[in-house]
């Protein structure tokens, strides 16, 4: 057994502990360093006493697990134990309900109406929300083209739904080519991976697409027989043939990770991802720029959320996120959020006073120095007003005797020891390549596709008709010239050929060419046809006619007729 020291804290050297490898953002670490240099560690509880650390055990959210192993694998050194099993926020709501567990991670709060049906809060336990982590969900995807992954995909919000829906199902299609414009998208079919469970990350996808595209939401769910309006829901309503439907964040993000699953795409938590070292789309946001859910673009973006402030209603701290959907910073990304920790407020069920002191004394850490570790798996970490309102909902703990808090007490690297807000000042700007428009970034133009020009010139007694082909066949303008004059410039056709006849040529021998300039440069080349020659006579001028035995002349030249002997 443990005793509580008198800060009842756990100590930096926490974090050094019982970690698994990371894929890291490069800058992330030394900025992350810098501004926890402005902070302390220690926290502060009551009056040291004597009191049992004892393991506590959860259940929930697969969206915030990768967080939950990092910090409980921080804090097993110490000798304390948290047991956690992402079994996805649906189901752990229900557990801590059942009094099955000590605590449960979630998205969604109680209350909601899934499919028609509420889920209901405890009637037996009674409950507090703590803001836990914060993070974007992410649109993960697997797509090639000639055998070279694709880094950099851009999306609107529009096509995603598009895409989740059935109504854009190939890589092709004009909506993302609209996106992506210098992206040669090949012809392959969309694979939608969705979740087959009850998940947080289910809800909080499904609740944007409801917010933002209630139109052609509302239209797949009518498809699965799901009532209309559809709004949000924790277990999406798969339709046959348009989706493909896996359990859990590791199973969808396991699937579209798979090289043989070429064309997949899934929403999951950016920390998946990047565990999986597989891209995920850029975003638009509402000031019009392609974003990923980097730290800080997640951290702008829940700037524009508002918080139920309400101490006395049952959804204190829930996150209303139509601001986040529309937030106008160009630094904003569209689908951020935050997980809740549910925590229980009285002894009910499985808690004790020594399970609830070992539950506040691993969220105080979590809340404090365990944001440091967020950023580094793909989360983002909270920023100080959902911190301090954390704390007070810690309070309400049995066993956690907490006596006040102050920012120079936590170690966490979003604000200073005085309380300044680092945040807004330390996110990038996005790149000018980043605006919705021709540029895209990291894809360099390709080469335009070569083209070829063959001309043919043919004379004859209405004049020189003149016959251009283009190979392959383009969309452009043929320019017929003679040396440096020009003759007249004419459309091609959809097979690539452009004709003219020109009257009044004068006789004698002439050289035409044939220039082809196509619509968009960026896609094909012109060229230029060789030299095509043609000679044109000069029309008859004599009336004289010669009878049938004569030889042929030119009526021009006619000779006189021949004398006839007399007979003898």
């Amino acid at each position: 057994m443990s005793s509580r020291s008198g800060s009842g804290a756990l100590p930096p050297t926490a974090r050094s502990t019982g970690r698994r490898p990371l894929r890291r953002d490069a800058w992330v670490r030394p900025v992350l360093a810098l501004l926890a240099a402005a902070a302390t560690v220690t926290l502060v509880t009551g009056p040291a006493q004597a009191a049992t650390v004892v393991p506590v055990s959860g259940a929930g959210s697969t969206w915030a697990s990768n967080a939950i192993a990092q910090w409980a694998a921080n804090v097993r050194s110490l000798g304390q134990a948290v047991n956690y099993q992402a079994t996805g926020s649906s189901d752990g709501r229900k557990q801590f309900a059942n009094s099955t567990v000590d605590f449960a991670v979630s998205e969604v709060p109680w209350g909601l109406t899934d499919d028609g049906v509420i889920d209901p809060p405890p009637a037996t336990r009674s409950y507090a929300y703590v803001p836990l982590v914060a993070g974007g969900t992410a649109l993960m995807y697997n797509l090639t083209i000639g055998g070279r992954r694709v880094t950099q995909l851009r999306l609107s919000g529009d096509t995603v739904a598009k895409i989740f829906t059935g109504a854009v199902t190939n890589w092709s299609d004009p909506l993302i080519k609209a996106d992506n414009p210098l992206l040669s998208l090949p012809d392959r079919r969309i694979v939608p991976v969705v979740r087959s469970d009850g998940a947080g990350t289910t809800e909080q996808f499904t609740a944007w697409l409801a917010a933002k595209f209630p139109a052609t939401w509302d239209a797949y769910c009518a498809t699965v027989g799901r009532p209309t309006p559809c709004g949000a829901t924790s277990v999406y309503p798969a339709a046959p043939g348009k989706v493909i439907a896996q359990a859990g964040s590791t199973g969808v993000a396991g699937y579209v990770a798979q090289a043989a699953n070429d064309g997949t795409i899934t929403y999951v938590e950016r920390s998946y991802a990047l565990d999986a070292d597989v891209p995920v789309v850029k975003l638009l946001n509402k000031a019009g720029y392609y974003v990923e859910p980097t730290w800080t673009n997640v951290a702008v973006g829940l700037l524009g959320s508002t918080i139920n402030n309400d101490q006395t209603s049952p959804a204190y701290l829930t996150q209303q996120l139509a601001g986040v959907y529309d937030n106008a910073d160009a630094r904003a990304y569209p689908l951020s959020s935050y997980s809740y920790l549910i925590v229980p407020t009285s002894l009910q069920g499985p808690t004790t006073t020594d399970k609830g002191y070992s539950l506040a004394r691993f969220a105080q850490y979590a809340l404090c120095d365990g944001q440091q570790d967020a950023a580094e798996l793909g989360y983002s970490p909270l920023p100080l007003n959902l911190v301090t309102a954390g704390f007070e909902q810690l309070k309400k703990i049995p066993g956690a005797e907490l006596t006040g808090f102050t920012p120079a007490t936590c170690h966490n690297p979003t604000f200073t020891a005085d309380g300044q807000n680092l945040l807004p000042g330390i996110a990038p700007q996005p790149e000018a390549c980043a605006k919705q428009g021709p540029t895209q970034c990291g894809v360099s133009a390709p080469a335009p596709a070569s083209t070829s020009t063959a001309l043919t010139a043919l004379a004859s007694s209405t004049g020189v008709t003149l016959a251009a082909t283009v190979t392959p066949a383009t969309p452009g303008t043929l320019t017929f010239t003679e040396g440096v004059t020009t003759l007249k410039q004419v459309s091609t056709d959809a097979s690539g050929r452009a004709t003219t006849t020109l009257a009044g040529v004068p006789a004698g021998a002439h050289a035409y060419r044939a220039t082809f300039v196509p619509i968009d440069p960026a896609l094909h080349s012109g060229s230029t046809s060789a030299i095509a020659t043609v000679v044109v006579q000069a029309p008859s001028t004599g009336t004289c006619r010669r009878p049938p035995w004569y030889p042929a002349c030119h009526l021009s030249h006619c000779p006189p007729p021949p004398r006839h002997r007399a007979h003898r």
